[in-house]
């Protein structure tokens, strides 16, 4: 399938912490989940071992929302979680 990533979700995932890489491999490889309004979600976490606005975090999770249209998974928006999540390594 094709991947299109939308100019908000890339606007957002820069200031929640994550980028066009993560987004596209979190689409091929995530863990995928229901989201709302229909839609459709994979998330995968990543180690992350650092400070973020001060408190300090071991990994963050990163959520793509997207929709399927023909051939094309095309984006709608990216989150970034940041804590621990265990067995999603």
């Amino acid at each position: 399938m094709k991947i299109r990533i939308d100019q908000h979700t890339l606007d957002r995932a820069q200031e929640r912490g994550t980028n066009a890489e993560e987004i596209k491999e979190v689409l091929e490889k995530g863990i995928p989940f229901k989201a709302e309004r229909g839609r459709l979600g994979k998330s995968r976490v990543y180690d992350f071992n650092r400070k973020r606005l001060g408190t300090f975090y071991e990994q963050r999770r990163v959520e793509v929302i997207y929709a399927v249209e023909g051939d094309t998974l095309i984006t709608v928006t990216a989150y970034v979680f940041y804590g621990k999540w265990e067995g999603q390594e």
